[in-house]
């Protein structure tokens, strides 16, 4: 069994974020909330619900089994509706664009040719997530997930051998012993959108890191983005599915992990660590499930 550390489930989210993400959890949004009466809370939520079950229509064999995960979401999440970063609000602010810093966290040098198969290979995994949606499906507004990768960090400029401004470059500024994409640039320091500090300004900021760590045998996700091994990455490139990216990709959306319990009715599934490698139906809906309980955040 390959070891995993990983967020998403959210009451694993907060340790882990705080021991791998540059900084602890950022102050959650919740501007609003006092002023709105119980009236208008209630009236809102209830509209939503109607509005989302009208176009709701898993297949029947899955209907009980994707309640049951959605219960245990909410019983087990401890600020499920109040958290404001998750992969969709990241999408939903960058107008259908996620855009990513790789953090190379790795001596092994990387040729221009390497860099854009990388890039490739995780647009190709972001897809196999965004396309379960058909457009205007559940309110779902894009017809394309484009993933753009705005910067590479590294120890050493040496490791990254071109020369071309493609992406932002950035040397040797190093957080949890790993280098990093600067902290001005980065969603997960800025949640405002406020990207006034990043020398690129706001289109070169990113929301999410691809940490490739050199040695690491299993993977984590949350906010901040996947942190997979780099030997594990360069050496899947070829593959359709990369299902450690995968399922790392599905915790930084929400989807929680199931080491401890298995929906019934279910068998093997992505989220399910080791009983799948590619996206099944199950992970589908499951997906399809999350965004329907928040598109109401964004007046979808």
């Amino acid at each position: 069994m390959r070891r995993r550390t990983t967020m998403f489930g959210l009451a694993t989210t907060f340790a882990l974020v705080t021991a791998l993400a540059p900084t602890a959890y950022a102050a959650q949004d919740d501007v609003g909330a006092s002023a709105a009466t119980t009236t208008d809370v209630v009236a809102s939520t209830t509209d939503a619900a109607i509005r989302s079950d009208q176009d709701w229509n898993p297949p029947s064999h899955l209907v009980n089994p994707l309640n049951e995960v959605w219960n245990h979401v909410e019983s087990t999440y401890p600020d499920l509706y109040g958290f404001r970063n998750y992969g969709w609000d990241q999408l939903i602010a960058n107008n259908g664009q996620i855009n990513y810093c790789v953090r190379w966290d790795s001596a092994a040098p990387v040729s221009a040719q390497l860099r854009d198969e990388i890039h490739v290979a995780l647009q190709r995994q972001v897809s196999k997530w965004m396309d379960v949606f058909q457009p205007g499906e559940l309110g779902w507004p894009y017809d394309h997930v484009e993933v753009k990768v705005v910067g590479w960090a590294v120890r050493d400029r040496s490791t990254l051998q071109w020369n071309d401004d493609s992406v932002d470059i950035y040397v040797n500024d190093i957080r949890e012993n790993a280098p990093q994409c600067a902290e001005p640039c980065g969603r997960f320091f800025n949640q405002d959108g406020d990207y006034s500090r990043c020398p690129g300004g706001a289109d070169r900021h990113y929301d999410q890191s691809l940490w490739l760590t050199s040695g690491m045998g299993g993977g984590a996700g949350g906010d901040w983005g996947q942190r997979i091994g780099s030997e594990y990455m360069v050496g899947s490139l070829g593959q359709d599915n990369i299902h450690i990216l995968l399922h790392e990709i599905g915790h930084t959306f929400g989807l929680d992990d199931f080491y401890d319990w298995t929906p019934s009715g279910v068998g093997g599934f992505l989220m399910k660590a080791g009983s799948a490698s590619e996206v099944t139906e199950f992970d589908a809906w499951m997906f399809k499930d999350f965004w329907r309980h928040l598109r109401d955040r964004y007046g979808l």
